[in-house]
């Protein structure tokens, strides 16, 4: 066969399967998933699946440094793939608040924090936290992820009733999962959905909603479903992993943009997407943060923050806090780039925050669009199923305080060319 035509053959055979199929393997040796899963694996990598786990050599700002997965070689590339949706993770401030902190306290907490790994920087974290959401009181977890499954898995328990947005996080899914209480699934934003799956459910209840959700760039429709879970006598949980110090007139989130904050039962959030750095957390009363500092796996059986981590995190915070004009400039890019996708004919969905998807909508293609547009000095992700829905392939933008217009005008014009060219938009 060709060389040419071998490529196209291989990128049709690859394109058939995704990680999906290759979940359960064949008799009873657990290390039968691995051979099929590498015959595949090995024509999925070359063709497209390389742009995942791509190394970076700088951080995380508005041009990075990226190892190419395919030739190893280094390139310079407009980033338009990075939360850090403030700008904050490499400011001086930050930077300088970490290193003081490694100099006094070394690297890690080495402990968890029911145990050894509490330190003074970490209560007086919780304590800003808890006042910037105006709340009684704030729980560190060492990640986002962590966070959910822990607190879900706290509170809920077998016979219980959790419903989920369809297109909840994993993070949300594993924590009603690993709590064993009965999953109900409701379509997307629809709270008529909510309400008939609502009216058939006994006992202790919990509605999971995102603030924004990550994949399709949408705020949830707080106002709506928080009334049909009150009508119903079910507690609330708002997952504002990618809308706290964001949203809000005071940046607390989703939340407080529809001035729901008080009625909002459970307050969850990251600092891996606005202030650039790692761990989650969980607001809410007293009562509530004794119970799950107790009840919450994730947490009690994990090692803590590091306190270096921590000290980047609370300048961090102070920055959020006193720069509203960080979010203005924010909400200024999203216009712009809004704007620019509607003129060049680009489909992001029904977007209306700093996450858009650019569509694709074809599951084998979107590995090319992503190396095209790569090629052409533009740094973003493809995302598949399971990620998302399948034949909902797309590309995922964050976008930043940090971007200047012509960093934003540039990337709609490497995007456009690339989707005219592969017939995906006109």
């Amino acid at each position: 066969m060709e060389p040419a035509r071998k490529r196209v053959a291989d990128r049709q055979a690859f394109a058939e399967y995704d990680y999906s199929n290759f979940y359960y393997g064949a008799g009873d040796d657990p290390l039968n998933l691995l051979k099929p899963f590498a015959n595949w694996y090995k024509d999925a990598r070359p063709n497209g699946y390389y742009l995942y786990q791509e190394a970076l050599g700088s951080a995380p700002s508005t041009h990075v440094r990226v190892r190419n997965g395919k030739t190893k070689q280094w390139q310079d590339l407009l980033n338009l793939a990075s939360y850090n949706y403030l700008g904050i993770s490499y400011r001086p401030e930050v930077k300088r608040a970490a290193a003081e902190a490694l100099e006094k306290y070394g690297l890690g907490a080495s402990g968890s924090p029911i145990l050894s790994g509490t330190f003074e920087i970490h209560e007086q974290f919780e304590d800003e936290l808890a006042r910037f959401k105006d709340k009684e009181s704030c729980i560190l977890f060492p990640t986002g992820y962590s966070a959910n499954v822990g607190f879900i898995s706290a509170l809920m328990r077998p016979g219980d009733t959790i419903f989920l947005d369809q297109y909840s996080h994993a993070s949300i899914v594993d924590g009603a999962i690993l709590a064993k209480s009965k999953t109900v699934f409701f379509r997307h934003n629809n709270p008529m959905d909510l309400e008939r799956k609502m009216a058939r459910a006994q006992g202790k209840k919990l509605v999971v909603v995102e603030g924004v959700y990550s994949m399709d760039g949408d705020i949830c429709a707080l106002p709506e479903v928080l009334e049909v879970s009150k009508r119903h006598g079910a507690r609330m949980l708002i997952d504002e992993a990618h809308s706290t110090f964001l949203f809000g007139p005071k940046g607390r989130g989703v939340a407080e943009h529809f001035g729901l904050d008080k009625e909002v039962d459970f307050h969850l959030g990251t600092f891996s997407k606005s202030l650039g750095g790692q761990g989650g957390f969980v607001c809410g009363t007293q009562e509530l943060a004794d119970y799950v500092v107790a009840f919450s796996r994730s947490r009690f059986f994990s090692c803590n923050l590091s306190p270096v981590l921590t000290a980047g995190l609370r300048a961090a915070l102070q920055i959020a806090s006193e720069e509203p004009e960080l979010r203005a400039r924010l909400w200024s890019n999203c216009a712009f780039l809004r704007r620019r996708f509607e003129e060049e004919g680009v489909d992001i969905g029904n977007s209306n925050s700093q996450v858009m998807p650019v569509m694709v909508n074809n599951d084998a293609k979107v590995f090319a669009v992503a190396e095209k547009i790569q090629n052409r000095g533009l740094f973003l992700n493809p995302v598949t199923y399971p990620a998302v829905p399948k034949h909902r392939s797309r590309l995922r933008i964050s976008v930043s305080a940090a971007h200047s217009e012509e960093d934003l005008d540039q990337a709609v014009g490497i995007i456009a060319g690339v989707l005219r060219e592969e017939g995906i938009c006109p």
